[in-house]
Order: structure tokens, then C-alpha cells, then sequence
């Protein structure tokens, strides 16, 4: 069974459903991220203070991570967090939950990530990185990397240079010492910033790479989730396009599965989708299964995330999902 290590941003999420003229009173725009300053994030918290605040861990690769190792595969997480009580409750539930904690605490605040979600389920995330922005190359433990058969990363970590210093360290590490590489471009606006470099990571370094319909188009400008895939099937062994409700496409060394939607496809919260989505296709590969069924299981688990609130499951939920995929997939 296939170890899991990743680079991330822990964030603490902060949940607030609101209007779509709560966003554009807020000028935001639906369904990206937008990275915010201590100023930014004070008003958004102050503008939210009426409605009901939900605070939960996540992050994108630690969502991964976490509902990994909750599914029994083991990972580790590294990346910075504060010296503060959000810090503490971050690390409790990487403990509860048996992931590896290689968090480097820093003299700022640890990250939060504040989340709307309007009555169409779409979320507009805003995020405060604080002491995301500090870790780089030096922190990373390379023992831990070379314990792991894969390294995990998202396009959030090109938003700092210090973190993708980090990034390139452990990608050269995985090179020499043929670890897999799972990249997930995980947000449209970050190819708009870092399209070459995205393209050559995944040409150069990647085994494993993962994007959704839209992060697709912005990268090869092409509306068809399918091509899309074709394209970066050409530039990575496993390339994968989410297409929503359309289901998802699988290019494995430039032969394309289309994987139709498993378990739910109407959603009560869209949090965490992808991020559940690359847990289950990791999964899927950790336990040795071919990429159709890693895709199948990935779809699954993604249904099942888009039907409750929050981007992580809870223990009892991940054991009943756990059982159902192993009687089912393996």
C-alpha cells in the first residue's frame, strides 16, 4: 500500500452561507478564490458577524490528506501554521485522524479560509494564508518524502515563493528518487497567473495530474472537457478532467475512459469536491487498482462529499465509506 506525502496549506475553513447580493455587495466574484490580506479578511469577518460561522480544518491538499488517511492509506502533511489556538485545534485533528504532522509553527497567524456558500451550492472561498507564506525550502523533511511512493501538491502553492521553492525541492527529490508526482491544478484564476509554469510541471515532473473543466479551458483554450483531457494525456501518463455533473474523463498513457458520475450528483455543498475527488482516484491507485477504477471510487467519494456540509467526512462516516469501497471497487 502506497505511502502519500503533501505539501498544503492548513487553513482553518470559517463556513458562511450568504446571498448572491452578499457577494456582489462584497464584489466577489462566485466560485474561485480570491487571496485576501489581515485588512480583507477583518472586513469579510465583520461583514459576516450576523450569520451563523462554522469553523472546521481543511485546505485543499490537507482535505486530501486527511480523507486518505481516513480511508486507512497512510500520509503525511507538511506545511505552516501560527503559534495560536487555531494552530492547536489544526494539529488535534491531524492527530485524531492518524495523518503525520510535519507543520512547521511560525511567528503569524495561522491560515483561515473563509467560505460562502450561495443557494446553488457554488462556493467563493477567501483566503488568508498567514503562516503558509513562511515555509520553504528548508522546512521540508526530505525523510518523510523519501518514505512516500507519492508526493502531492495543488496550484495554491505557486502563489508564494517561498512554498514553491519548497515545491521544486521535493519535485527534483521525487525525480531522483522515481517517487510518483500528483499535481492538482485546483483553481482556474491560478492558471490564469501561472499557465507555463503549469504546463511545464506537468510535462517535466508529473505523473498524476488532476483539473476540472474549467482549469482545463484556461490552460489548452478549449471549451471540451474531452480534448482537454486528450491534451493533457499528451503531457502526463495519468491526466484527469472533472466535468461536474457530466462525469469525468481518464487519459492513461493516452487512452481516454469516460467515468460517469458515481453516487450523488446533487449537491448540498460543493466544498472540497475536488479535493475529495484526488483522494479517491489516490486511493484507488495506492491499492493498486487500474485508473478506471481509481476514477470510479473517485466519483463516488466526490458524490458523497457533495451531499453534507464540509470538505471532510467524519470518522464513522469514512469507515461505512471505507467498507462499501472495498466490498464494491477492490
Amino acid at each position: 500500500m502506497s505511502k502519500i506525502y503533501g505539501i498544503g496549506n492548513p487553513l482553518i475553513d470559517i463556513l458562511s452561507n450568504i446571498t448572491n447580493d452578499d457577494l456582489n455587495a462584497l464584489n466577489l466574484y462566485k466560485g474561485t478564490m480570491h487571496l485576501i490580506d489581515k485588512q480583507r479578511h477583518r472586513e469579510l469577518i465583520d461583514y459576516l458577524k450576523s450569520k451563523q460561522l462554522v469553523y472546521s480544518p481543511g485546505g485543499s491538499c490537507p482535505n486530501t490528506m486527511v480523507t486518505l488517511c481516513s480511508l486507512g492509506i497512510p500520509t503525511t502533511l507538511a506545511g505552516g501554521v501560527g503559534k495560536d489556538e487555531l494552530a492547536n485545534v489544526y494539529r488535534a485533528k491531524l492527530k485524531e485522524i492518524g495523518v503525520k504532522d510535519d507543520l512547521i509553527s511560525y511567528d503569524e497567524p495561522t491560515g483561515t479560509s473563509i467560505i460562502m456558500l450561495t443557494d446553488d451550492k457554488e462556493r467563493t472561498m477567501n483566503t488568508f494564508l498567514g503562516a503558509n507564506k513562511c515555509f520553504d525550502a528548508p522546512n521540508v523533511n526530505l525523510d518523510s518524502v523519501k518514505g512516500s511512493d507519492i508526493f502531492y501538491f495543488t496550484g495554491y502553492m505557486w502563489d508564494t515563493e517561498p512554498q514553491k521553492r519548497a515545491i521544486r525541492k521535493v519535485l527534483a527529490f521525487c525525480k531522483e528518487n522515481n517517487i510518483k508526482v500528483a499535481f492538482d491544478i485546483a483553481d482556474p484564476f491560478a492558471v490564469g497567473r501561472y499557465r507555463a509554469d503549469f504546463l511545464d510541471l506537468i510535462t517535466n515532473y508529473c505523473d498524476i495530474v488532476f483539473a476540472n473543466s474549467e482549469e482545463a479551458r484556461y490552460l489548452f483554450d478549449n471549451y471540451d472537457a474531452y480534448e482537454c483531457c486528450k491534451s493533457m494525456g499528451k503531457l502526463a501518463n495519468i491526466a484527469i478532467v472533472k466535468n461536474g455533473k457530466k462525469g469525468s474523463y481518464v487519459s492513461d498513457n493516452r487512452v481516454i475512459t469516460k467515468i460517469d458520475v458515481q453516487g450523488s450528483a446533487t449537491p448540498v455543498d460543493t466544498t472540497g469536491a475536488g479535493d475529495t475527488y484526488a483522494a479517491g482516484f489516490l486511493y484507488g491507485i495506492a491499492k493498486g487498482c487500474d485508473s478506471k477504477t481509481a476514477g470510479m471510487i473517485a466519483s463516488f467519494l466526490a458524490g458523497e462529499i457533495i451531499s453534507q456540509i464540509g470538505a471532510q467526512f467524519t470518522k464513522e462516516k469514512s469507515s461505512e465509506l471505507r467498507s462499501y469501497i472495498e466490498k464494491t471497487y477492490l
